[in-house]
């Protein structure tokens, strides 16, 4: 295993936990190579409690012990976190997860030299399980680029993506588990309607959903193809399948991620205009 950088977290929040989990778990990296800051103090004796990484009282001193600082901030305050981040080395790396702040506003308000990348991450990045697209500014380094992509490895699959994309982006793998879990729920719903315990529905929902899924990036087969390995001519799944048809099943998942996508473009659009 190469050096890794040490790294600074600024926003523990769930996502700033889900990182820091995920890093933790890999076993790539300990608490001692882990920094945090935030500026609720219950929430800084939180992580520092259960993850055992070093909490610091300001964003300036944490700049000065790590190699890569994480924004894990409120879009809102990220003008704040900026200025407090002035005097970075120019050896360092930003990697932002503020929804909405371009690479372009950070690279414009940062030192010259620093390398911006922008990421998109999910919750299951606490198991190292997540899904993580990142894009950069034209003048990052090539280097640090591919550093930063190591690290989030470690809690998932990264993928580079256009920084034009990061809404729809947003819409689909970012807000993506919350439809998924209230998929499992729905499943578990039925089997406990049908006479299940509450536990053992949620097992074959979570497991079906898991096995499914692991399916589709295995065998890289279209999805219409495998549904079509379960359906048998008469069968009951077809019965079932006709019903999801009836109710606009597919519609509805292209039109919730659709809404999530158009709300992460309205909220941009508000903090360029803020941000100004």
């Amino acid at each position: 295993m190469p050096h890794m950088m040490k790294i600074g977290v600024v926003g523990l929040g769930k996502m700033g936990e889900a990182l820091i989990s995920g890093l933790l778990l890999s076993k790539a990296y300990n608490s001692k190579d882990i920094y945090g800051y935030d500026i609720i103090p219950e929430r800084c004796n939180y992580i520092q409690s259960k993850y055992k990484i070093n909490i610091l009282n300001n964003i300036s001193e944490l700049a000065s012990k790590i190699d890569l600082v994480v924004l894990v901030v409120k879009p809102q305050d990220i003008s704040k976190v900026i200025k407090e981040l002035s005097k970075i080395s120019t050896a360092k790396i930003v990697l932002s997860l503020a929804a909405g702040i371009s690479t372009n506003y950070l690279e414009t308000r940062l030192p010259k030299g620093i390398t911006v990348i922008r990421a998109m991450p999910n919750l299951a990045c606490s198991i190292g399980e997540g899904m993580i697209c990142i894009t950069h500014s034209e003048a990052a380094s090539k280097k640090y680029i591919d550093k930063v992509s190591d690290i989030l490895q470690l809690t998932g699959k990264v993928i580079k993506v256009d920084e034009e994309n990061m809404a729809v982006i947003t819409g689909l793998s970012g807000s993506g588990p919350a439809f998924v879990y209230t998929f499992i729920e729905s499943l578990a719903d039925a089997g406990v309607r049908l006479g299940l315990k509450r536990e053992l529905a949620v097992n074959l929902a979570a497991q079906t959903t898991l096995g499914a899924s692991k399916l589709v990036i295995f065998t890289g087969e279209h999805t219409s193809i495998l549904k079509d390995k379960v359906v048998t001519p008469g069968g009951t799944t077809i019965e079932g399948l006709v019903e999801l048809e009836k109710n606009g099943f597919k519609g509805i998942i292209i039109e919730s991620v659709s809404k999530s996508a158009e709300k992460a473009r309205q909220i941009q659009n508000k903090l360029n205009e803020m941000i100004k």
